[in-house]
């Protein structure tokens, strides 16, 4: 029987850690298209005429299926009758779905189109949803945007499907081993997606000297195309897992309606639930607005035209040099030689200063952004290594919690402090973004893989899912929140670059205080009722 166990693919570090690696760069390309039009929403208020409340309606919609017609929900049972593989490739599928809609929508040829002319007439008004304050859509907002919208809607739909998907495919294969590392190392790999839609995006928008918004969007199409294959390989080495484990796990144990009620009868669950959606409404909305958060509190000077700085070779080479930081920063973790380990060190700190230098030249915010998951991607391994060994999940989480109310406080007071002094501006806003980037890698490392310490495996699925669900309810709410409460303090403006984010960025911090207390208490309870939260996930 040992024999037979020891051929299995998982027992494999090297097929391990390549399962994980096929499930990173799908989730990786998902990121990039869930962002692809935050680095210019400036020029999509110009472009296609989105004010603050336009885009924050169309960035919300992304959950608004999941949240309102609890499409996650089934989702999480799909997971658990279907499986793994079946689920993924589904997940690919319904991504790339969703993104043909919004690239559409947002292309030159939707302009005088049939469809915009109904799409101005109709949704104007949606009932009970309308009443309710929570229609997708609202009178007087752009027929590209409605489109828009109900393309990322569906493409929602497949993200957070697959999210849950990855969740539970990294417990299939890494349960009893270095679970914690690999998640937090999934979503590490999966936010450089981020960095790469900040660099990325304005980049295709701009090329050539000519301004064309569509383009960003198809980048991303492209890479939801590759996600999906990334997804069918994944498919073939699951199913070969599979049979040499004799699991089938879509047929040995299905869903039952019941098993929901066991699941929300747990408090850790609650407390865990309620924690990841404060944390996670008070980072990705925020992603969404960055950008023009920095452009409206640094202050830039053009670049002339004709030098490397405003030429579209720097993208190409700031990137590269942004892949050396993530990829030294990472190995670092996983030297065995001292010499070659603090050589891998230097050679990250190194690169990560040219990088911060290159994005000062260029007065770039979206370039100053995209540093947010570069130091994520050096400590990540550190976390998870942590937590596999030692444990302290729920304490890292306390620790996430401050170090986010810290970095909203900073953008909201100090960083305006500083509004005129070029360099200073800029140094406040790449460290707070750095540390704010390493406070969300807690969160991957120490939440996520303490789920299957609260539910029976059989309903790990549908307990992701469920927790996924009330993260949406956050992920929907707040961006159209951030947007309205940008259009009410900044009446009159109509400069995309000079508003006043000091109101949105006090309610995000908000939410890390409350953030702070759920995750004292799940402290308290985990002591109490034992739920093995402080615990290292690999026993000795």
């Amino acid at each position: 029987m040992t024999e037979q166990y020891q051929k299995t693919l998982r027992d494999s570090a090297a097929l391990r850690w390549t399962a994980l690696l096929l499930l990173a760069l799908a989730m990786f390309c998902a990121y990039i298209f869930m962002d692809i039009l935050s680095p210019i929403k400036e020029l999509m208020q110009t472009e296609r005429g989105w004010d603050s409340t336009a885009f924050g309606t169309m960035q919300g919609a992304e959950t608004f299926l999941n949240v309102f017609v609890f499409f996650l929900i089934f989702a999480g049972i799909i997971l658990d009758k279907m499986g793994v593989r079946f689920t993924a490739v589904l997940s690919g599928a319904v991504m790339l779905g969703g993104a043909l809609i919004k690239y559409y929508a947002i292309s030159e040829s939707f302009i005088g189109s049939g469809i915009e002319t109904w799409f101005t007439n109709n949704l104007n008004h949606i009932p009970v949803f309308e009443q309710l304050g929570v229609s997708p859509f609202y009178a007087g907002m752009p027929a590209s945007a409605k489109v828009a919208a109900c393309g990322f809607m569906i493409f929602g739909c497949g993200a957070e499907m697959a999210g849950i998907t990855v969740s539970r495919g990294i417990v299939k294969w890494f349960k009893g081993r270095e679970m914690a590392l690999a998640m937090g190392s999934e979503m590490a790999l999966a936010r450089l997606g981020v960095a790469t839609c900040m660099i990325f995006s304005p980049f295709f928008a701009k090329l050539g000297g000519s301004i064309d918004v569509s383009r960003s969007v198809a980048f991303g199409v492209v890479l939801l195309c590759i996600a999906l294959m990334m997804f069918v390989v994944y498919f073939f080495m699951d199913k070969k897992l599979d049979s040499q484990t004799g699991e089938a796990e879509e047929k040995d144990d299905p869903f039952k309606v019941k098993d929901i009620g066991k699941i929300l009868s747990s408090m850790g669950f609650w407390l865990v639930a309620l924690l990841c959606v404060l944390y996670y409404s008070a980072i990705f909305p925020f992603q969404k607005y960055a950008v023009n958060m920095l452009q409206c509190n640094l202050t830039f000077t053009g670049v002339d035209s004709e030098s490397f700085w405003a030429s579209s070779s720097v993208t190409i080479v700031q990137y590269i040099i942004m892949l050396i930081v993530a990829v030294t920063a990472f190995t670092f973790n996983f030297m065995k030689n001292k010499g070659m380990k603090y050589f891998m060190l230097i050679l990250s700190i190194s690169s990560l200063i040219v990088y911060c230098y290159m994005g000062y030249m260029r007065q770039s915010a979206e370039s100053i952004f995209a540093v947010f998951p570069l130091l994520a991607v050096g400590i990540t391994p550190i976390l998870g290594n942590y937590v596999d060994h030692k444990g302290k999940a729920a304490s890292m989480l306390v620790l996430g919690s401050i170090l986010l109310i810290v970095c909203h406080l900073t953008f909201a007071f100090i960083l305006p402090a500083f509004r005129g002094n070029q360099v200073g501006g800029v140094i406040i806003a790449y460290l707070t973004i750095l540390v704010l980037g390493a406070s969300f890698s807690l969160v991957p490392a120490s939440l996520w893989p303490s789920v299957p310490k609260l539910v029976d495996a059989k309903i790990i699925g549908s307990a992701y899912a469920l927790i996924f669900w009330i993260q949406n309810i956050g992920l929907w709410l707040f961006p159209l929140l951030i947007g309205k409460v940008l259009d009410q303090t900044n009446p009159g403006v109509t400069d995309a670059t000079k508003l006043n984010y000091t109101a949105p960025l006090i309610m995000l911090a908000s939410l890390g205080l409350a953030a702070l207390i759920i995750g004292l208490i799940l402290k308290v309870v985990d002591r109490k009722k034992g739920l093995g939260l402080e615990e290292p996930n690999i026993k000795d």
